[in-house]
């Protein structure tokens, strides 16, 4: 998942593309469980440890093949915005939340097209902040 995308400086200053984030982010969503099982593994990676919370579903042939299961939810905190994505069948329900202290203010559906939008708009805003969240998602995009 992935190709080059350039990242904003320090200052910011470079202005980020976020819809040339958007479509790295939305690469391979056609088949649902394979872009939940990369974009999860690509956002554990990249991210701060307790940033990102991938929950699974274990089949009994799961557990005996010693698989971690399918992804049924992935949940990513960036600043005070959390995002939820459920995986139900096929379908995915999108949440993005505005967070203050462990308190949720707004809630709101989406679907995945604007999930994903705004998943690359709070990647963009924190690595244009964050130096450190800079180089996480420099190696998310394999650059």
């Amino acid at each position: 998942m992935g190709g080059e995308v350039e990242l904003p400086d320090a200052s910011g200053t470079n202005g980020m593309d976020v819809e040339l984030l958007a479509a790295a982010l939305r690469q391979d969503s056609a088949d649902l469980d394979i872009y939940a099982k990369v974009l999860s593994v690509n956002l554990v990676e990249s991210l701060p440890k307790g940033a990102v919370q991938v929950e699974r579903k274990r089949s009994m042939s799961d557990r005996v093949a010693g698989r971690e299961g399918t992804v049924t939810s992935l949940d990513v905190a960036i600043g005070d915005i959390r995002l939820g994505l459920r995986l139900d069948r096929g379908r995915t329900i999108g949440e993005i939340c505005k967070e203050v202290r462990g308190v949720v203010l707004s809630r709101q559906q989406v679907g995945l097209d604007e999930w994903i939008a705004a998943l690359a708009k709070g990647l963009s805003e924190s690595a244009a902040s964050s130096a450190k969240a800079r180089e996480a998602l420099q190696r998310y995009l394999g650059g």
